[in-house]
C-alpha cells in the first residue's frame, strides 16, 4: 500500500532524482525518494540498535567498531 503526499524539495535533489530515473537507476522519482527514505530508516534503526547495545554492554571495543564498519560496508555491496 502507498500513500500520496506532497513534499517540497530543493531543486538540486529533484534534479538528482530525475537524473537517476533518466539513467535507469530508478523507475520513478517516487520510487527514488521511497528508496532513499527506506535506506535512512534502516540506518537509523541500526544506530538505535547500536545505542541500545552500548547501553547494555558498554562501549564497543576498537575490534567491535571495525567489525561493524566492515559489516556495514559489505551490506552496501549486496543488492
Amino acid at each position: 500500500m502507498s500513500a500520496r503526499i506532497t513534499v517540497s524539495l530543493p531543486d538540486d535533489l529533484v534534479a538528482s532524482a530525475a537524473a537517476a530515473v533518466a539513467a535507469g537507476r530508478a523507475t520513478s522519482v517516487s520510487a527514488y525518494v521511497a528508496s532513499a527514505m527506506r535506506e535512512k530508516a534502516e540506518r537509523e534503526s541500526v544506530a538505535t540498535v547500536l545505542a541500545e547495545w552500548r547501553t547494555e554492554a558498554g562501549p564497543l571495543t576498537a575490534a567491535d567498531e571495525t567489525w561493524v564498519q566492515d559489516a556495514l560496508a559489505r551490506a552496501q555491496l549486496e543488492p
